[in-house]
Formats: structure tokens, sequence, C-alpha cells
């Protein structure tokens, strides 16, 4: 796939979501999924869930993907992070990585 006539080729898009386990509530985990995907170009929300984990949706390049998810697995420094389960996701266009509450 190319973009403009001449310019560079557009890499595939795709999206994933992950539910991480842990510690991972009350350290700061959202903030650190933002910063990291902002850091890395993607867009996308992290949200807390009921049952303790994290909810992280990311839409953009699977490299990007794939190093945002090596990140998610470690977390930030006061989190600890047990499991994290990856899927496969529609992808949705957006501009921004947000935090959802």
């Amino acid at each position: 796939m190319s973009g403009k006539p001449g310019g560079k080729p557009r890499q595939a898009r795709a999206a994933r979501l992950w539910f991480i386990r842990g510690r991972v509530q009350g350290v700061g985990f959202r903030y650190f999924a933002q910063r990291e995907a902002a850091a890395l170009g993607l867009a996308g929300w992290a949200r807390n869930l009921d049952d303790g984990r994290v909810e992280v949706y990311a839409a953009g390049p699977e490299s990007k993907l794939d190093e945002l998810a090596a990140r998610l697995h470690r977390g930030p420094r006061w989190a600890d992070v047990r499991g994290v389960e990856e899927r496969q996701a529609a992808f949705e266009e957006g501009g921004s990585f947000e935090i959802e509450p």
C-alpha cells in the first residue's frame, strides 16, 4: 500500500486490546499507557475495570503496537504486572490517546 504518489509506503494499520492484571490501579498505569502510546504515535484509550484490571485499546502500525505491548508488560515503576491478555481489535480512526474514567 502506498500513500501519495511518490510518497513513502504507508504501514498497515491495526488495533489491539489488552487486559492487564496485577497491581495496576492506583499506580498511574493508565497515564503510563497514555504517555507510552503517545510517544509511539498511537491513538486509543485506557480505562480501569471494576475487577481491578486495566483495559488498553490502541490503533496504529503493527510495529508500534508490538512496542506498546512490551511496555505494557513492564508497566510503570509502582505497578506489579501479573499478566497481560492481548486480543486483535477492530480498527477505529482516532487522533489521540485518552484516559477514560
